[in-house]
């Protein structure tokens, strides 16, 4: 295999690395810091141009290859009538069979590295997405926590206060049924004496 196809070998195995470790089920604080750790070398403008020449040559690489497996697979189709060009054809034919499978190994590990790449800026989106969506939601869920306890400690404040209102009604009330019974008492009386005096 040539050097570049080692390298788009590389970068493949990388890029599944990659994807292995976003879709881990890790805790939200570890994900978080893992997702620091690998965008902070794209926050870098040469990098991503570097990144964008390396994927450029990647899909040059893979249109080479497939228009090579074309060219191999008609070359191969190729029919042969004379009978000893038919035992030439032979051993050109497994020259060819051998040359079709390494196109098609070239074309499948540049397309499946162009594909991954793909994949993996959109799972990356996503995870990212995912953690920033957790951590609003666990301080929603804790300043939530915190307003429900000074909720009930405010609700508790309140049913004292109102405990202690009740009460001071409740007197209030007996006062004024006392009052109302001596007044109620004191006309009857001075009803019964006025009608006394008739």
């Amino acid at each position: 295999m040539a050097l570049y196809y080692n390298i788009v070998f590389s970068i493949l195995v990388t890029e599944m690395a990659m994807f292995g470790l976003l879709s881990l089920p890790l805790p939200r604080n570890i994900r978080g810091t893992l997702l620091s750790v690998l965008s902070k070398p794209f926050q870098s403008a040469q990098f991503q141009i570097a990144i964008k020449c390396i994927l450029a040559f990647i899909l040059i690489l893979f249109v080479d290859s497939v228009n090579r497996v074309y060219k191999v697979s008609a070359e191969l189709q190729a029919p042969t009538n004379h009978p000893e060009a038919a035992m030439q054809g032979f051993i050109d034919r497994s020259d060819v069979q051998a040359r079709r499978f390494y196109a098609q190994r070239n074309m499948y590990l540049c397309g499946f590295t162009l594909f991954l790449t793909l994949i993996l800026t959109r799972t990356y989106a996503l995870v990212d997405e995912l953690v920033v969506v957790k951590t609003k939601l666990a301080a929603l869920g804790s300043s939530n926590a915190a307003t429900s306890v000074a909720a009930e400690a405010d609700a508790s404040q309140e049913i004292v206060d109102l405990k202690s209102k009740i009460q001071a009604k409740e007197a209030e009330r007996e006062n004024l049924t006392d009052k109302a019974a001596s007044l109620s008492s004191d006309y009857k009386a001075v009803a019964g004496d006025a009608t006394a005096r008739k």
